[in-house]
């Protein structure tokens, strides 16, 4: 006698596909503070993917799309999630907001747009994606490369330049190299 009310069973595919996951999202936990040895491992996929494009002289239009990809996601990277520019409350100041900059202002942290581990986990796997199509010939696509490359360099340079002067207008610096770091004071009991 069946029972219809019961819940069905899970099949053994999806079962698999589920400890899978787990175990993929496992790793990736795992792994988020260990910040210096992901870059490393992304630095060195990369490496991969390059040194196969220049060993096979091809799939110069898999390189393009990457940087292109990559080159967003790093403007991403270095953009407030909040951007003054959009900021409709300021709208009679002809400069646009600022991010405070003396002690007297709102203290307002620069949070990225695309945080960090965000940006290594699509650099890392878009990386591995193209790499993956370096292996198939329908992805190899004859292409002049150097008009590839200049016109990259072109887009970079643009692309770099209008962010730096967005950095410079609204006075936020996206990385904590040279930020001024404060320490509590330390009270000692006796």
């Amino acid at each position: 006698m069946d029972d219809l009310s019961a819940p069905p069973s899970k099949s053994a595919v999806s079962t698999f596909f589920m400890r899978l996951s787990q175990r993929y999202q496992s790793l990736l936990d795992k792994s988020t503070p260990h910040t210096k040895a992901r870059w490393i491992a992304a630095f060195v996929n990369l490496g991969l993917f390059l040194t196969r494009i220049i060993t096979a002289q091809g799939w110069y239009i898999v390189t393009y799309a990457l940087g292109i990809y990559h080159l967003n996601l790093f403007i991403a990277f270095l953009t407030p999630k909040i951007d003054p520019s959009l900021d409709l409350d300021s709208a009679d100041d002809p400069d646009g907001p600022e991010l405070p900059t003396r002690s007297n202002e709102e203290f307002r942290p620069f949070i990225r747009r695309l945080p960090e581990f965000k940006f290594w986990y699509a650099i890392t796997k878009s990386t591995t994606i193209a790499l993956i199509c370096t292996f198939f010939d329908v992805f190899n696509v004859p292409v002049f490369w150097p008009i590839l490359v200049m016109y990259f360099i072109t887009l970079f340079c643009i692309t770099m330049k209008r962010q730096i002067k967005h950095m410079i207008k609204h006075r936020y610096l996206p990385f904590t190299h040279s930020k001024p770091k404060y320490h509590s004071a330390e009270v000692t009991i006796k």
